[in-house]
């Protein structure tokens, strides 16, 4: 299923032309190399399952402007063309199985915000007026508007429609990150199913307790499949026999809390996963409804499971692992017999489309997006390594070398601090967090997958809530330590990165890391538990994490032990602060509070500020400025070897 030499000249024709002479004169991954990636997401299997359709996008020269391009590959892997559209080629889920309607999604103005909503006659006015919480979500303000599911006729011309959530303040897809996997059809068309927090202003802020409702065509009643569950109920999916799963979380308030596939047998809710020692990262029902595949961090990657639908509420499920390696099965896109589409990355390689063998679990390499790139620069070598914890676990550790490393040479090395705090550190590939790039600067990079984390068991994945400062850290320095005794790491030349937990963890040992480390990194860190609880979005998480409100007895260890604000006065190492303007998840008081700590401390120190951005660094000039801000001031600091 390999492509063929002349059709891995046609896509370096359309997809690597414009960086042909930066590839030429580079051998190493570089921060605009980065950004000129081609990103590659899968639109869907052709009608015929013949073809797969997805799309490249690219930015155009130097600019922050993206164009984008679609494909259709054959599933045998042979020869790529480009498309104009895909129309007709894929089919469209939204539309009901009967082909009479198709489901659209509309903002809806629902709640009076801005000064002009309620004294219209004050048309210069600017001012928004709130009397709940949720008043800002993840990088917007809230505009009084809902994403509302409406059902329009499918007959062209027709202009009637359903707004089915009616005046509900509530939103679908789920704000800021639901899709098209937030509604769905059920198999007649005769109802939509839709997933939704119904609750509104604080209440909404606090609880993460979404719900899958279903609304009938005909009697125009909605029904709460889920109301029994506290926790989040997402992911809805019929199987090709009619029967319905979806993904839940049984505790309110805890984004991290394991996530299972519940199915509906003959009106019995089945918990497929329950006695499965993982957490589901999402699903597909297999095209003839008898198996559910689903992909799930393990052992510092994601893979490819799947299940055998039980006929019977008693009968035992099995979850069986279908690919192994060191990469992520990022997502799953559609099956045609014995193959399965996914997408998938490792640490060297962007995002690419594969197939797998559903009898072996190989996987074949479909996509080529950006093979021309990467064949003419150094890729880094990716080890595992296995860290004996403080008490006794044997923790997986990423051991990220330089291109052409040499055991006998000494190098500069980064301890790198994974967010979430409850998020995956696998085989991914992030444009901003790229350990490809740190290691071409001359850096070894240490990743351990410390407490929190999923893929080691939900003990592990657990544990960090209510004790950010405690065993986590601990594993952070054992694993940093453990090598450290390598000969080719410079002990005198350590440093520690990370970004939101990771941006906490770096703040809380630079007060307790005893002359470990000669410089930080710090991108939209937790500095203060208090002002943090006092200000992010989703209080929930805050609630959940330090485990309840600063005012409220038997949280102090969160809110005075293990906060970073308290160990300032041990500060004495230089520290690069990075915050986002429009992040309301850690908000630009942590950031600017930590940095006016350590000027005021005299300690070298810089605020690199993006005003636009928000968590995360989207754009591409901001985004190519932070990798030059974060290497320029490694190399002030760290003074790596040229390499």
């Amino acid at each position: 299923m390999n492509i063929n030499s002349a059709s891995k000249t046609l896509i370096t024709l359309l997809f690597c032309f414009i960086f042909s002479s930066a590839i030429v004169a580079q051998d190493k991954m570089t921060p605009e190399l980065l950004w000129g990636l081609n990103q590659v997401n899968a639109i869907g299997i052709t009608k015929d399952n013949k073809s797969v359709i997805y799309s490249v996008s690219t930015y155009k020269g130097n600019s922050n402007t993206k164009t984008k391009s679609y494909f259709q590959i054959p599933l045998t892997g042979s020869e790529a063309k480009e498309i104009k559209s895909y129309k007709g080629l894929v089919a469209d889920k939204h539309i009901s199985p009967d082909n009479k309607h198709i489901i659209k999604t509309h903002e809806v103005k629902i709640k009076p915000v801005f000064g002009t909503d309620t004294y219209p006659e004050m048309t210069e006015s600017n001012v928004q007026i709130y009397d709940n919480l949720n008043y800002r979500h993840w990088d917007k303000w809230e505009d009084g508007k809902f994403s509302h599911v409406f059902i329009h006729s499918n007959t062209e011309g027709a202009n009637d429609s359903i707004d089915i959530m009616a005046t509900e303040p509530y939103d679908c897809p789920q704000q800021p990150f639901g899709g098209s996997e937030d509604y769905t059809w059920n198999p007649d068309g005769t109802k939509v199913l839709y997933v939704t927090k119904k609750k509104y202003g604080t209440a909404y802020a606090i609880s993460t307790n979404s719900d899958i409702y279903e609304y009938d065509l005909a009697t125009k009643k909605t029904v709460n499949l889920t109301e029994a569950n506290d926790g989040y109920d997402t992911q809805p999916a019929y199987s090709s026999k009619g029967v319905l799963a979806y993904c839940q979380m049984k505790e309110d308030g805890n984004e991290a809390n394991k996530n299972d596939i519940i199915i509906i047998l003959n009106g019995v809710k089945i918990n497929l996963t329950k006695d499965w020692d993982r957490t589901v990262k999402s699903f597909l029902w297999s095209t003839d409804g008898t198996k559910i595949y689903l992909n799930a961090a393990t052992d510092g990657t994601v893979q490819l499971f799947e299940i055998v639908v039980p006929k019977k509420a008693e009968t035992k499920v099995e979850v069986k692992q279908i690919t192994n390696g060191q990469f992520d099965v990022k997502s799953l896109i559609g099956q045609v017999s014995n193959t399965l589409v996914v997408a998938r990355t490792d640490m060297n390689h962007n995002t690419e489309l594969y197939t797998v063998d559903l009898k072996t679990g190989k996987l074949t390499q479909l996509t080529h997006a950006n093979d021309a790139i990467y064949a003419k620069i150094k890729l880094s070598e990716v080890k595992k390594r296995m860290v004996t914890t403080t008490d006794g676990k044997q923790m997986v550790t990423w051991v990220i070398y330089p291109p052409d490393f040499d055991p006998n040479k000494k190098y500069p090395t980064l301890l790198y601090c994974q967010g979430g705090p409850q998020s995956a550190l696998s085989q991914f590939y992030s444009i901003r967090w790229n350990f490809q790039l740190m290691a071409a600067h001359g850096y070894i990079v240490v990743a351990p997958n410390r407490r929190g984390m999923p893929g080691h068991g939900v003990e592990w994945n657990a544990q960090i809530s209510e004790d950010w400062g405690g065993q986590n850290i601990k594993d952070y320095l054992s694993a940093i330590d453990d090598v450290a005794k390598e000969p080719y790491v410079d002990k005198e030349r350590l440093g520690c990165v990370g970004a939101s937990y990771g941006g906490f963890s770096v703040f809380y040992l630079a007060g307790m890391h005893e002359n470990r480390f000669k410089t930080f990194i710090a991108h939209d860190g937790v500095f203060n538990h208090r002002s943090m609880y006092g200000t992010t979005e989703e209080v929930f998480f805050t609630h959940h994490e330090m485990g309840g409100a600063y005012w409220d007895k038997g949280t102090e260890k969160s809110y005075n032990n293990h906060n970073p604000v308290n160990y300032v006065d041990k500060w004495n190492t230089p520290i690069l602060i990075i915050q986002g303007g429009k992040d309301f998840r850690v908000p630009i008081g942590q950031g600017l509070e930590a940095f006016q700590a350590a000027q005021l401390r005299g300690i070298k120190s810089k605020l690199l500020y993006f005003p636009e951005e928000n968590h995360w660094i989207l754009t591409r000039q901001n985004g190519i400025i932070w990798h030059k801000e974060f290497y320029k001031w490694l190399a002030e600091t760290l003074t790596p070897t040229d390499q």
